[in-house]
């Protein structure tokens, strides 16, 4: 069987009305449904097309090669596989069969040999069709459309899309960076900006309804005269396992969040600044420390080692801005977002007047509202925290007239003032004083530890709250401290480079010639790794140590088998010493004198530097080690209740802390394991909740932009493994059995790792849309699918990753 279909242009609309009544769609194979679709849709045209059956192939191949040929002339043809499994209502098949495009249709011999590939990839049922169609040009946008959430079946339609490339099959095949939005089914349509994405939308909404408002994958392409096309439509095959009800708890859900981004953006007592703004990167970054999605366990610890008071004490005592009561960090869903407005003003000088307060951090707000890509580098590009050595200039760059010139001046002395305390040398500098603290807590630390050791059992909670007691004030203030200094250093240089006083390979030659603690840590892992130092030695410097620094759930160094699994690791060369030349101490010292910085010269500066980014990792290692600690009693004190990890993992710490002096009056294990269950149910809700990576107001609650490098994650199990890199033109290495396949495109022609028993998936590039991210959902396969490159070089060159889709976590666990 074959059947020739007219272009869509050129068929007869239906006539429309009560009189004329629609009859039910009926889904077919991709050819039948896009032959169907022809003449009942009207905000795209179908690209003209041909099917026919293998069967029909075999017993009249050259009759329907001529009639191929006869029919296109010498277009550019798209010969697409239509098998009868591809896309039926149980499963999609998702890239599973070859499609061959761009075929010279004057060429019987690439048409008919582009036919034979994509039968070739089928299992041998006669009744599976090939689909021939005419190759759109002057391709101005092509990408994917899916109506809902394809994991838990959330109420968004995630649009996916190529504006750059010219091809129609970059979405799907995930051979690039693209661009992504979410919006909510019931969005405000004046909350949708682009024009583009308006008519995507509508043709969704559009299908939806001839479809019969089932959940659909839609592809589709934009011609450079505006015109959509569609080139794809098909169910979303994972309906079957969405949770029933979805819909109504995320649309209440929403409406709460609403309300509370609205009351959070009012006016507050003691802040400056008129509104807010609600980010996950920017500032002390939850995103990168504790995931964007993490257990309730993980979430509280951050809170109260950090961003309930420490983060602003600590600036408090380099002379920034005293504020009121304010935490940094609010959780909304499940997820951890920082407050912008909070951390603003926490960059502002003490006693500096409110009315330039208002000013600036109102202007901060309203460039990061702006220019939203700059939401995890607020400290550099958005607000100023220090007098770096171009602050005049970059001041008329970004806030033109934004202050008069006393005002201006005011600002400038305040930070001045604050510059110089912080870059103080002596003894009684914060930077050196913070530095002290963790020295002589690390040498007092033995006390603690053989109280630590008593506390076993039922007791444990009691050491695990004596070790975050001592955590937060002897291991993250001075952590706090250090790392600002280690901010303030970075402007410092960084301004320097763009006012040419040091190169930016000096800037990187100085970086890399800093010897951190993990810096020592990599060579000694090296020679433990090579026979050369005793493993035992390594575990107790280092096995405190965890990848997830706030989870119980990732296992300490200490408690791994598979630590030193690699054997001859190549020890991780030094940078040679650095010290500036002549020239670049001449330099640096006018721009000290000139900044009015002159209470340190170049030398002094290269110190201060050294000694904070080094200070910075020292410090991080000594708190990691009372929180690794209090972790590793909470789990002893959780295994005599009989409470797992899991289980503790989903407890916030405050209250199981409260249990000491609010005593539960039940069965402890009941009450907790009760607590735990709740905790579960809560996270798996919040998972179907779409929140974007910036929230600037109640519009982006709504329609989402998402954030290009940030992953797609796919599956519910947290896993760990050894990576293995695929290269596009390099074999196929063995043994890819419970290994975690790192591929740079999530492209379908890697769709046979699927049958290698693989363990886990990541990719450089690739969508929630992409076939890869389908297939891997189908499988129920932990996947990361798009984490940019930057995360993709350092996951894959790593000796073991783990991936943790509920927590949205991809990171290394031990490096290579």
């Amino acid at each position: 069987m074959h059947r020739w279909a007219m272009t869509a242009t050129d068929r007869p609309r239906p006539a429309s009305g009560p009189s004329a009544p629609v009859a039910a769609f009926r889904f077919g194979t991709k050819a039948e449904t896009l032959d169907r679709l022809g003449g009942r849709i009207a905000g795209a045209r179908i690209p003209e097309l041909c099917y026919f059956s293998v069967a029909a192939w075999a017993g009249d191949r050259a009759g329907i090669l001529d009639r191929v040929c006869r029919q296109f002339g010498a277009a550019r043809l798209a010969v697409r596989s239509s098998a009868t499994c591809e896309d039926d209502a149980q499963q999609t098949l998702a890239g599973a069969f070859h499609t061959r495009l761009r075929v010279d249709g004057g060429d019987p011999a690439a048409v008919a040999a582009a036919v034979e590939a994509v039968i070739a990839s089928y299992a041998g049922d006669p009744a599976d069709q090939v689909l021939v169609q005419r190759m759109l040009s002057d391709v101005a946008m092509s990408g994917v459309v899916m109506t809902h959430d394809i994991q838990h079946g959330a109420p968004f339609y995630t649009i996916e899309y190529d504006d750059s490339s010219g091809k129609t099959d970059t979405i799907t095949g995930g051979t690039r960076a693209f661009k992504a939005v979410q919006i909510f089914r019931h969005a405000d349509p004046g909350d949708i900006e682009s024009g583009r994405i308006a008519r995507v939308l509508a043709l969704a909404r559009e299908l939806e309804a001839v479809c019969g408002n089932l959940p659909l994958d839609i592809e589709f392409a934009m011609d450079g005269a505006g015109a959509l096309h569609l080139l794809q439509v098909r169910r979303i095959g994972l309906q079957r396992n969405w949770l029933a009800g979805t819909e109504k708890r995320i649309c209440r859900r929403l409406e709460h969040v609403q309300a509370f981004v609205d009351d959070r953006a009012r006016p507050r007592p003691g802040l400056c600044g008129a509104r807010t703004i609600l980010g996950i990167m920017p500032d002390w970054n939850p995103a990168e420390i504790i995931g964007v999605a993490p257990r309730p366990l993980a979430a509280s610890l951050y809170r109260h080692l950090i961003t309930r008071r420490v983060w602003s004490r600590a600036r408090e005592l380099m002379g920034y801005r005293r504020l009121p009561a304010e935490e940094l960090m609010v959780m909304i869903g499940g997820r951890p977002y920082i407050d912008v407005r909070n951390s603003f003003n926490s960059f502002l000088p003490d006693g500096l007047p409110a009315g330039i307060g208002n000013a600036l951090v109102d202007a901060w707000l309203d460039r990061l509202d702006a220019r939203p890509e700059l939401h995890d580098k607020v400290e550099f590009e958005v607000a100023t925290t220090c007098l770096d050595f171009d602050f005049d200039a970059r001041m008329a760059e970004r806030y033109p007239g934004l202050l008069g010139a006393d005002d201006l001046a005011a600002y400038r002395a305040a930070l001045t003032a604050l510059t110089r305390r912080a870059l103080d040398p002596g003894a009684v500098g914060t930077l050196a004083r913070a530095r002290a603290e963790v020295a002589a807590r690390a040498a007092a630390r033995g006390r603690l530890d053989d109280r630590v050791v008593a506390l076993k059992g039922p007791h444990g909670l009691h050491a695990a709250v004596d070790l975050i007691r001592a955590c937060r004030r002897a291991g993250t203030l001075p952590f706090a401290v250090i790392a600002r200094h280690a901010f303030i250093a970075e402007a410092l240089l960084g301004s320097a480079v763009r006012r040419g006083a040091l190169a930016p390979d000096r800037l990187r030659a100085f970086k890399r010639s800093v010897r951190t603690v993990m810096g020592d840590l990599a060579a000694d892992f090296a020679e433990v790794c090579r026979g050369a130092a005793d493993p035992a030695g390594f575990l107790a410097r280092y096995g405190h140590l965890r990848p997830g620094t706030y989870d119980i759930m990732s296992p300490r160094y200490d408690r791994r088998d598979d630590l030193f699994d690699r054997t001859g690791a190549p020890a991780p060369v030094a940078g040679a010493p650095f010290a500036p030349t002549a020239a670049e101490a001449a330099a640096l010292d006018r721009l000290l004198a000139e900044s009015g910085l002159d209470g340190v010269d170049a030398a002094g500066l290269i110190a201060y530097a050294r000694a904070a980014i080094a200070g910075r990792e020292y410090a991080k290692f000594r708190f990691s080690q009372y929180l690794s600690d209090a972790l590793e009693a909470l789990a002893d004190w959780g295994e005599y209740l009989g409470l797992s990890r899991d289980d503790l993992s989903y407890l916030p710490f405050d209250r199981m802390r409260d249990a000491l002096i609010d005593p539960v009056l039940d069965d402890a294990d009941l009450y907790f394991l009760d607590r735990a269950e709740r905790g579960r149910r809560a996270v798996r809700q919040s998972q179907a909740l779409k929140l974007g990576y910036l929230i600037r107001d109640r519009r982006d609650l709504y329609v989402l932009r998402l954030h290009r490098s940030a992953p797609n994650f796919v599956g519910d199990a947290r896993i760990e493994g050894r990576p293995a890199l695929l290269q596009p033109s390099a074999p196929a290495p063995a043994g890819l059995h419970d290994r975690i396949v790192c591929i740079e495109n999530a492209d379908p022609g890697y769709d046979w790792i699927f049958t290698r028993g693989i363990k886990g998936l990541v990719t450089k590039f690739g969508g929630a849309n992409s076939h890869m991210a389908i297939r891997c959902a189908e499988f129920g396969l932990p996947a990361a699918i798009g984490c940019g490159e930057k995360t993709f070089e350092r996951l894959s060159s790593a000796a073991l990753i783990e991936i943790d889709p509920a927590a949205k976590l991809l990171r290394p666990v031990t490096t290579a």
